[in-house]
């Protein structure tokens, strides 16, 4: 499984684009991060209810194979006993399950390469692998499938499980120097998918598994057990140590040279004790599995006293800040933009605001716009109040005026109330309303946010709030019988004082 960021989105099978980021039931495929025959891989962000996310790593199983019900019910039980497997070097499975007509597979995100990556990366910069740090991860994937072939259930018996896809693409390494085998029991299930369909076509069962890292009985269609895992990972070894890849050619004329199992000597490229490490590759290579080791753990402990011998023990620490010099800044960077991207479309396009007062009739926005000149940096509070009162101050505009005169800041002369209409102005026909027009109190509501507060007011002028300023008579009156009180108490004190200083 690949875990490096990869370019542009690659077309997706059968030639269609494969846009990202994409939802995916409840993860966001941001990432397309691999692919092989059996599944697509992409980096994906699964989102909780309460709105948290994590980054996991979905691999979405071919349309195709995801409707034959054999491969499906074989790849839930196989991922069913995988889930059961807690340890360090085994990547987690998180989740399985079944989105539209794809099954898929959730599983954690280990934040770095896969092996093949990583030598490849080595190999472009021209960076060689210490030897100690080449014994490290073969270590460590000696550590995880020993784990797993000697797993039992919760009655004792063994679980049988057997990996049967031990390969490069399948070791991912973290930058903190971590060692992850994943994909434990999928190669099975998809044998079954492969059978199921050459049955129905005539045609021979196709070997499952990489060429390139097959046992002879794998290669040749037997029973897998144990110790093919156990040879491939001698196989990997080989490589990490000799600098190139063992098996090379079509498919079919590397599966002729695994049914062989013709390993030649390592190099000579200046390790130490070289013949001691040759004695362990040939003991795990061997053709027939009851020439290998009897188990992982045995091999792990050949490794371990070879690596002690000569000084060649590595730790997770020394290799992860290895990884982090020369990877680290540029893969992160890649995946953090796609990342953040994603989650940037996610949200949606940015929101566009409007000021109020372009949806609001013509009046209500002057009456802002005066409310805006005439606030000041004094305190809002007494500014609001002080253009409520000077709003409701304004004397209610007569009926026949025109809304564009101003009103007179002079009081109207005190003369006897005519019967007759004046001459300039025609007679209503309504009676005058005494209440003030409704609209007013409209835009003072507007305005300020509050209606005014009731208020005697003069209407020849804008009564301002006025400044406090405390009377002497605004202090706090204190009752005369307490100074009494506290006047007899001073002089008790002082008698008593006298009493006991003076002879």
């Amino acid at each position: 499984m690949a875990t490096q960021a990869g370019g542009a989105a690659e077309p997706a099978p059968g030639g269609l684009p494969d846009r990202l980021p994409r939802r995916f039931g409840r993860y966001l495929l941001f990432d397309r991060i691999g692919r092989g025959g059996m599944a697509d891989i992409y980096l994906a962000l699964e989102s909780t209810g309460l709105g948290a996310a994590r980054r996991v790593v979905v691999k979405q199983i071919l349309a195709e194979l995801s409707r034959r019900e054999r491969f499906a019910r074989m790849l839930i039980d196989e991922a069913k006993l995988v889930a059961e497997l807690r340890h360090a070097n085994i990547a987690q499975v998180t989740d399985l399950g079944r989105e539209g007509d794809r099954l898929f597979i959730a599983m954690e995100y280990v934040e770095g390469f896969d092996l093949n990556q990583l030598l490849r990366q080595l190999s472009r910069r021209k960076i060689p692998l210490p030897v100690d740090f080449a014994l490290f991860v073969v270590r460590e994937v000696l550590a995880a499938l020993g784990f797993a072939h000697r797993a039992k259930d919760d009655g004792g018996r063994p679980l049988g499980i057997v990996h049967r896809d031990v390969s490069p693409s399948n070791v991912l390494i973290s930058f903190e120097g971590e060692v992850k085998l994943c994909d434990f029991g999928i190669a099975r299930a998809y044998g079954s998918a492969s059978d199921e369909g050459a049955a129905g076509t005539g045609e021979r069962p196709r070997v499952i598994g990489k060429a390139a890292y097959m046992a002879p009985e794998q290669a040749s269609g037997g029973e897998v057990g144990p110790r093919a895992d156990q040879l491939v990972a001698g196989i990997i070894l080989w490589e990490l140590c000799a600098g190139r890849r063992l098996y090379r050619g079509t498919e079919d004329e590397m599966l002729a040279l695994a049914r062989a199992a013709e390993i030649p000597p390592l190099p000579d490229r200046g390790l130490p004790a070289l013949a001691d490490l040759q004695a362990i590759l040939d003991r795990a290579c061997a053709p027939a599995p009851e020439d290998r080791f009897e188990s992982a753990e045995e091999m792990l402990h050949a490794l371990d006293d070879y690596a002690l011998k000569n000084r060649l023990v590595a730790s997770q620490l020394r290799f992860g800040a290895f990884l982090s010099e020369h990877f680290e800044m540029e893969v992160i960077r890649q995946r953090r933009e796609r990342e953040l991207a994603a989650r940037a479309l996610e949200l949606g396009p940015p929101v566009q605001l409007e000021p109020l007062s372009a949806n609001v009739p013509n009046e209500v926005a002057a009456t802002e716009s005066a409310y805006d000149d005439d606030v000041t940096d004094e305190n809002p509070a007494v500014a609001l109040a002080e253009l409520a009162l000077a709003q409701s101050s304004s004397p209610a505009p007569s009926t026949g005026a025109s809304s564009s005169e101003p009103a007179s800041s002079e009081p109207a002369p005190s003369e006897p109330a005519s019967t007759e209409p004046a001459p300039s102005e025609p007679a209503s026909s309504e009676p005058a309303s005494t209440e003030p027009p409704a609209r007013e109190a409209t835009d003072r509501t507007v305005a300020t946010g509050f209606e005014a507060p009731p208020a005697r007011v003069e209407p020849q002028h804008t009564q301002r709030l006025p400044s406090v300023d405390p009377g002497p008579d605004d202090g706090v009156r204190v009752p005369i019988w307490i100074f009494a009180v506290a006047a007899l108490m001073l002089a008790t004190i002082a008698a008593a004082v006298y009493v006991l200083l003076v002879p």
